[in-house]
């Protein structure tokens, strides 16, 4: 497995489009590591000190879960250092979705990623330059289509990416309008461990869970989880956060969920930071779910949870660990060889998934049909992982080589 990662991360990627802005100090960069099935496809992030290198990775990161949720096309990833929270963030979005323009028609597909909406920035702003929907590029580039099958195709995507979400399984009651967008990932995340648990044995109703971060991945993944009947046990956020001896339960996670300020926790009796972050590691969970940012988790947090009962992760950022290497790094090494650790091109693969359901012929715009596809997509990837590796450390591992022998 690791020549096979040397040589898919050692490859040089086939395009970097480099962006500088004319009226701020932002700086952007589209990385496509390769124009597979001639196309390529990844969301948008924004972050102050994001550099090409987190690019690059989160590049490559998308061509392999490309191999789970189809198409087979190739990963691409847009970045832009800048200030999410400065005034002037629309602005600079604006200016940036039309200098990549051309490469959105012709063969690359965005989305929505850390610090950048799908419904409210991507999706009005790329249509305001004329383009059809975010992954137009990918229809064009992939498919080729008649003018009837684009049109097809872009329609499906604009209606069910947008979609309000109705069927009370997959959202929350009241007048609360939930999009397809909004939960999707969060939904795959926690599908993910149920189908682990399924897989290699377990009650998934009689454990806890840590959530890191309280976006829509994390806040949705916590959700699932606790319809499954998981106890959410604590909540590390930004600013802080939230412990529960007993466990929050779904009525609870449904509030949390609701007051939610932008995609940050917010409560009455949130803890400090510095103190929520001492106490969370060692809280007895047995599920961990990272997913607030890129590159945050230290072997001294897995550790201490490996210490208090840790059983598996299921990775909702991309690349959650604190580590240089671009995938397999000393961080994610050992939580592998520890505990099950289910990698991000699985478990977070629901929005790409979604994208290429909308885009076959075959689908139907229902919140069922949509959110079961994405579970039986992980379900497939994690049972082909099943067959040929029936031990609960490893899975990452085993699951790479899988990805890789369909890439290398």
């Amino acid at each position: 497995m690791k020549d096979l990662l040397k040589q898919f991360e050692n490859k040089t990627p086939e395009i970097v489009f480099e962006w500088k802005d004319s009226e701020t100090e932002a700086e952007g960069w589209v990385v496509i590591n390769s124009l597979r099935g001639g196309a390529a496809g990844g969301g948008t992030r924004m972050r102050p000190g994001l550099d090409k290198r987190e690019v690059e990775s989160l590049a490559k990161t998308m061509e392999i879960k490309f191999t789970v949720s189809g198409p087979n096309i190739g990963g691409a990833k847009s970045g832009i250092n800048f200030d999410p929270k400065d005034p002037r963030k629309k602005d600079v979005l604006k200016r940036w979705y039309k200098a990549v323009f051309p490469l959105l028609k012709n063969y690359y597909g965005t989305g929505g990623d850390l610090n950048v909406d799908e419904i409210h920035e991507v999706i009005p702003i790329t249509e305001s330059y004329g383009l059809w929907h975010p992954q137009e590029g990918i229809v064009n580039g992939h498919f080729n289509p008649t003018e009837p099958e684009k049109i097809k195709k872009l329609g499906q995507l604009r209606q069910g990416v947008s979609k309000v979400l109705e069927d009370i399984n997959f959202t929350i009651t009241g007048d609360y309008k939930f999009t397809v967008a909004d939960m999707i990932t969060g939904f795959g995340v926690a599908e993910s461990v149920k189908h682990y648990y399924d897989l290699w044995g377990g009650n998934i109703s009689e454990k806890r869970a840590v959530i890191q971060g309280w976006g829509n991945v994390a806040g949705a993944a916590a959700l699932f989880l606790a319809k499954m009947g998981v106890k959410i046990a604590g909540i590390i956020d930004r600013e802080g956060g939230l412990l529960s001896e007993e466990g929050f339960g779904l009525e609870e996670v449904k509030e949390l969920f609701i007051q939610r300020e932008g995609n940050k926790l917010k409560a009455d009796n949130m803890i400090p930071y510095d103190e929520i972050n001492d106490k969370v590691w060692d809280l007895g969970a047995e599920i961990f779910i990272p997913a607030a940012a890129s590159r945050l988790i230290s072997q001294d947090q897995v550790e201490k949870m490996i210490n208090s009962k840790l059983e598996v992760i299921s990775s909702g950022a991309n690349v959650p660990f604190k580590d240089d290497e671009i995938f397999f790094g000393p961080t994610m090494e050992y939580a592998d060889s520890h505990v099950s650790l289910i990698p991000d091109f699985i478990a977070n693969c629901g929005m790409a998934r979604v994208f290429a359901y909308l885009m076959s012929d075959e689908a139907v715009m229902t919140d069922e049909t949509i959110f079961d596809d994405t579970s039986e997509t992980i379900k497939i990837a994690m049972q082909e992982i099943y067959n040929s590796h029936k031990e609960k450390t490893g899975i990452s591992e085993a699951a790479f080589e899988v990805a890789l022998k369909k890439l290398v």
